[in-house]
């Protein structure tokens, strides 16, 4: 492989073989990139819901526990 990149320019190794690899993996690429992201993006949601439940219901237990000592 170093034989065949050996006689050509380096616009083509440093510039036309990577673009022509985004043309060609382009899609994938992007298709993979929005999985990692939406996937993130759900974790986020996950991690703020379950978050909010915790808030929510330790706000009501002691409050709840510090009703009963009155």
């Amino acid at each position: 492989m170093r034989e065949i990149f050996a006689g050509l320019p380096w616009w083509v190794k440093w510039i036309a073989v990577p673009v022509i690899a985004l043309v060609v993996f382009g899609g994938l690429i992007a298709s993979v990139l929005h999985f990692v992201v939406w996937l993130l993006f759900k974790a986020l949601i996950f991690v703020a819901l379950v978050g909010g439940l915790i808030y929510v219901v330790r706000k009501f237990t002691t409050s709840s526990s510090s009703r009963s000592d009155w």
